[in-house]
């Protein structure tokens, strides 16, 4: 069989298995997502997936590169080529993979050049020694680290897929024996004369697909172009120093390691994963059980807001129900009495405005004497637009702090019962004195009782 042959084959080999993986998947695709293999979440970890794998292939190596370059030997000779692989899954999409390798590479001179070609011959000259070579063969091993990318899948919307396209790239280190021929009879191996291997760099870019065999195993077709950092592949320099590179098509079985029960996380497909788990029905009961205890606490809300009456207290805080609309509320919902306005004769009123209006001992709290005085005054700042200072005072019992406390609470309670009678807040100023500026002797009982006061000035 020539290298054409072999290339056809190859290729007619490689469309027949991409063929049978189409069609494994589309009968994969009459499945119910919940068929799919494991129970992995999408958001569950690396740890609900096996993720290390090995593989076996085997395949034919080339002196030439699809991408084209220059070769010393213008016709490429298939070889034998094999290797091993242990693989990471790091995510759904992307590996990193150890790799070895070993095989011969095999190229020559086309022996029946084109006539038309005058330029063309039948061997190729080592620009160092001179030498006529036909052709070489040069075995190998080889190691290397890439990174390996699937870019592409086959039944899309499963949560696992049937095909995958994958790309990778990495960076080797080979050990090669070249043997040139003048002949194509006689090789003769550089270490035969040196003693010693040739040892170099290289860097491995391929692609290729993989069809799912099963949970465990995959069946992969490959192509890796292998770029090599000198130019002693063939044993001939011939374009020193144009750098060597070689071909490697292959076929092989890669098995993942782990427990049966958990998928693979290279088949993993999370766009899939997302659309399926959303049709799960425990997550739908989930999220229908929380959008009801949304719902509750909601309710719970309104309720704590709730106020029937309109008086602005809540109904939980609220101590008098039903109170009649525009009623003036204090903080338990319960009306505000105020005291029916004092007669006033027509000769005379019996409460002077303005008047002081005096406190008990230690209290801010209004005396039911202080009512018509405050009654009066209301109704003259309501008559007219003038402004009110509330002064308060204490006496001199206790501390200066807590009296001038005191001086300001009682001169507050005068401001209320005034703004809640009609006056307007913003005409009443207050200001808290404390002890001082007493008006009677703080010394006797009388002139205490008369210094526990609130004055009002215009």
């Amino acid at each position: 069989m020539n290298y054409s042959t072999l290339k056809k084959t190859v290729v007619l080999s490689c469309v027949s298995l991409m063929a049978v993986g189409i069609a494994s998947a589309q009968t994969d695709s009459t499945k119910k997502m919940s068929d799919a293999a494991g129970p992995a979440k999408l958001f569950g970890g690396a740890g609900q997936y096996n993720t290390w794998s090995i593989g076996v292939n085997v395949g034919v190596t080339g002196s030439s590169v699809i991408t084209g370059g220059f070769n010393r030997f213008n016709q490429s000779q298939p070889a034998l080529g094999f290797g091993v692989s242990v693989k990471d899954q790091l995510s759904h999409a992307f590996g990193i993979q150890l790799d070895a390798h070993a095989g011969q590479i095999k190229g020559r001179q086309d022996q029946s050049p084109n006539a038309n070609d005058p330029g063309a011959t039948t061997t190729v000259t080592d620009l160092v020694t001179g030498t006529q070579y036909e052709g070489f063969k040069t075995n190998f091993i080889s190691g290397s680290l890439s990174g390996v990318v699937n870019f592409g899948n086959i039944s899309f919307l499963h949560r696992a897929n049937s095909v995958n396209f994958y790309a990778s790239a990495g960076f080797g280190f080979m050990v090669y024996d070249p043997a040139p021929s003048t002949d194509l009879t006689n090789y003769v191996k550089w270490s035969a004369a040196s003693g010693h291997k040739v040892k170099e760099v290289y860097v491995p870019v391929g692609v290729g697909v993989k069809f799912r065999a099963s949970d465990h195993l995959d069946f992969n077709v490959g192509y890796t172009e292998n770029f090599v950092d000198g130019f002693n592949v063939t044993g001939v320099h011939a374009k020193y120093p144009s750098n060597d590179k070689y071909s490697y098509g292959y076929v092989g079985l890669e098995y993942t390691l782990g427990s049966s029960s958990k998928p693979s996380l290279e088949w993993a497909n999370p766009v899939a994963m997302m659309y399926d788990e959303l049709y799960d029905a425990a997550l739908r009961a989930e999220v229908e059980a929380l959008k009801g205890r949304v719902t509750n606490v909601e309710n719970a809300v309104n309720d704590l807001k709730k106020d029937s009456d309109g008086d602005g207290v809540a109904d939980q805080f609220d101590k008098c129900p039903n109170t009649p609309a525009g009623s003036v509320v204090d903080g338990s919902g319960c009306p505000i009495k105020f005291p029916e306005p004092v007669a006033v004769a027509t000769a005379a009123p019996t409460a002077t405005p303005y008047g002081n209006i005096q406190f008990e001992f230690d209290s801010s709290v209004l005396k039911t004497s202080s009512y018509p005085v405050l009654d009066a005054t209301s109704a003259d700042m309501r008559a007219n637009s003038s402004t009110v200072t509330l002064a308060g005072y204490a006496s001199s019992e206790g501390t200066a702090a807590h009296n001038m406390r005191l001086s300001k609470d009682r001169a507050n309670s005068v401001k209320t019962y005034l703004v809640n009678s009609g006056v307007d807040a913003k005409r009443l100023k207050v200001k808290g004195f404390g002890e001082t500026h007493p008006i009677a002797d703080n010394s006797t009982e009388d002139g205490r009782v008369a210094n526990r006061r609130v004055e009002m000035h215009k």
